[in-house]
């Protein structure tokens, strides 16, 4: 099977429910989280400008760990609380950093990272992981971005389930 994926809005709100709709119709009886997220993530690179990373940490029960992504190579593991991926997981709660050299704790994986938006993944009531984008771009990420990667993720957190 093939998918031919296009993207044509320039509004962040209109692109980020283009690709809402792609990627639910990708993971769309695939049981696999793993696969999923690897769909994901290339999706999101395509149809997203301005990023240097979009991809995945898998919680383990104790700390985030590299899952599917596009980009360079990145951090293995972050623990809870530690950097932005870390602080969205541990708060269940998106955290859209504009600045990420002003980010207390930041982690920079990639030196080129200015801005970051990290959506928890919570699924069944338990914390997936979280999807993590970095830009090059200084405040890259607008409200708009953050709404749209989070209700991205609603839609298709079920099927990235281990």
């Amino acid at each position: 099977m093939s998918y031919a994926l296009a993207f044509s809005a320039t509004d962040p709100a209109e692109l980020w429910a283009e690709a809402a709709d792609a990627a639910e119709a990708l993971v769309a009886g695939e049981p696999d989280g793993i696969a999923n997220m690897a769909n994901l993530a290339a999706l999101i690179w395509q149809a997203v400008p301005d990023l240097n990373w979009a991809g995945f940490y898998r919680f383990d029960g104790t700390e985030l760990v590299l899952g599917p992504f596009q980009g360079k190579a990145a951090c293995i593991r972050i623990p809870l609380g530690k950097g932005v991926c870390g602080a969205a997981a541990q708060t269940r709660e998106t955290q859209r950093v504009e600045d990420v050299h002003a980010f207390p704790g930041h982690i920079a994986c990639d030196a080129d990272s200015r801005s970051e938006l990290v959506v928890p993944i919570v699924a069944d009531g338990r914390l997936i992981g979280v999807l993590d984008l970095d830009s090059p771009k200084p405040a890259r990420f607008s409200p708009a971005d953050q709404a749209g990667a989070e209700a991205l993720v609603a839609r298709v957190a079920a099927s990235l389930l281990p």
